[in-house]
């Protein structure tokens, strides 16, 4: 008994020391975000801000136009999360339920282009993308975010499908349903957590995503978050406060979408280890 007590205390100590070592740093950047500047660079550094004050977040939203990069990454993500479910959910469907070819090469072959470094192709994508004159457009983040993501939510979603028993689509085969309609009608309201799963991956890799941005969108007025806060600092300066407050603003919507969906993310994830 008194060994039990003892490991459980161990473990609480190391759970409680892991989670301090993970807060830590977002517990550190939040405050300083409301911290005067003097606060910031005082020494020692306090763990609250003696005096508060939003005049990073007002910088941030005003003088860096954090606002345009904001709209800019929702509207990218939310259509990359859009088409990748379309695409995702079709795709799924087909290779767990239909008498599709190959189905094993097919599963390997997503797993392999999901973990596909997209710097090895970013130089043709450039090319391309300048060819067809969508450089500093929507489309020109859309459409890769959707290529790259795409394969990983397929996974999920296959995964998903295939823990939905046979008997349902025969039974609507017999009842004269078209593919389509078993597809629309029965499966996929069954798979609304797979569903969120896969949104939520997809939309935290859009809203993150850095590289792409950055080559193909170079106009202010089209820079995604990540681009817009790197670009925060000057040539003699860093702006440690507006940098935090806009990292701030940037984590909010990830954190509510986690917290809302944090069930159907931990059973995607489940799903996927169980179905092979």
């Amino acid at each position: 008994m008194i060994q039990t007590r003892r490991q459980k205390v161990i473990g609480y100590v190391v759970l409680i020391l892991f989670l301090v070592a993970i807060l830590l740093p977002f517990y550190w950047m939040f405050i300083t975000s409301f911290k005067p500047n003097t606060d910031i660079s005082a020494y020692p550094p306090s763990l609250f801000p003696g005096t508060w004050t939003l005049v990073h977040y007002r910088n941030a939203f005003g003088q860096f136009q954090f606002g345009v990069y904001m709209r800019n990454s929702v509207f990218v993500a939310l259509s990359s999360t859009v088409f990748v479910l379309a695409f995702a959910s079709m795709a799924g469907f087909a290779i767990a339920r239909l008498p599709v070819k190959a189905k094993t090469p097919m599963m390997v072959g997503l797993l392999m282009i999901s973990v596909f470094p997209p710097i090895a192709i970013i130089t043709p994508l450039y090319m391309l993308l300048r060819t067809v004159g969508w450089l500093n457009s929507y489309q020109a983040l859309i459409i890769p975010y959707t290529a790259f993501n795409l394969p990983f939510a397929t996974w999920i979603l296959r995964n998903y499908f295939l823990q939905i028993p046979g008997a349902l689509f025969e039974s609507a085969k017999i009842d004269g349903a078209s593919v389509f309609q078993t597809f629309y009608r029965i499966f996929l309201p069954l798979t609304s957590p797979g569903l969120f799963t896969a949104a939520v991956f997809t939309f935290v890799a859009s809203w993150t995503e850095f590289f792409m941005a950055l080559v193909f969108n170079t106009s202010n007025s089209m820079r995604t978050i990540p681009v817009g806060i790197a670009l925060f600092s000057g040539q003699f300066s860093v702006p440690y406060g507006d940098l935090f407050a806009g990292s701030v603003a940037s984590i909010v919507p990830i954190l509510i979408l986690v917290v809302i969906f944090r069930k159907w993310i931990v059973s995607g994830l489940t799903a996927g280890a169980v179905k092979g």
